[in-house]
């Protein structure tokens, strides 16, 4: 895939080990050798901030995008190549989706998990076709990975929903795969309705 710009969710924390903020300026690095750009939640505070300075470091094109409330808290990143400030949350996940070519989680918390899910489920929707990943630092992601199979055991998700959510502990190894990824046609919806009629 063409990917010039990605989208990284990651925590507003910097997590208890010194690894995470290691693995982010990784990603930052990686990014920048292959001049893709940087679309992120705009603040520069814990992950968020690491990996915003380091892009930026590096030459990088960073744009942020961040709801007024949170810009108010001064929590917002003043030196960004682009920042765009927004109304609220949905208008700020929406934006940074559609400024985006493909999407990545780092460690992070509760708002991480949701962007992350949000963007999965667009996709086993057809809302979108861009590739997805997690960078599984130290197996910070493995009990998620091992949900997500649980999910396919358990026939909620079909396996081919559940490899939209490509992992690897390496950021290059990540990126690779997420600029070789080839979209499939969605069958979501087919399938809920062929059920539908199995299941009256």
């Amino acid at each position: 895939m063409n990917i010039q710009s990605i989208c990284v969710y990651c925590g507003s924390s910097f997590g208890n080990q010194t690894v995470y903020a290691e693995a982010a300026r990784s990603l930052a690095g990686a990014l920048a050798a292959r001049n893709i750009g940087l679309v992120y939640g705009g603040g520069n505070v814990g992950l968020m901030g690491v990996i915003a300075n380091e892009m930026l470091r590096l030459g990088g094109e960073v744009t942020g995008v961040i709801p007024q409330a949170l810009m108010d808290k001064e929590v917002g990143h003043k030196g960004l190549t682009h920042i765009h400030v927004v109304k609220d949350m949905h208008e700020r996940k929406a934006m940074m989706a559609a400024l985006s070519d493909g999407f990545i989680a780092l460690p992070g918390g509760i708002g991480t998990l949701e962007e992350l899910f949000e963007m999965l489920t667009w996709s086993q929707l057809d809302f979108h076709q861009k590739p997805i990943g997690v960078l599984n630092v130290e197996g910070f992601y493995a009990g998620l990975i091992c949900f997500l199979q649980n999910l396919v055991d358990t026939g909620f998700v079909k396996a081919e929903q559940a490899a939209l959510m490509m992992h690897e502990d390496n950021a290059d190894a990540l990126l690779q795969r997420l600029q070789t990824w080839v979209p499939q046609k969605s069958t979501k919806l087919r399938d809920a309705l062929a059920a539908q009629a199995l299941f009256p």
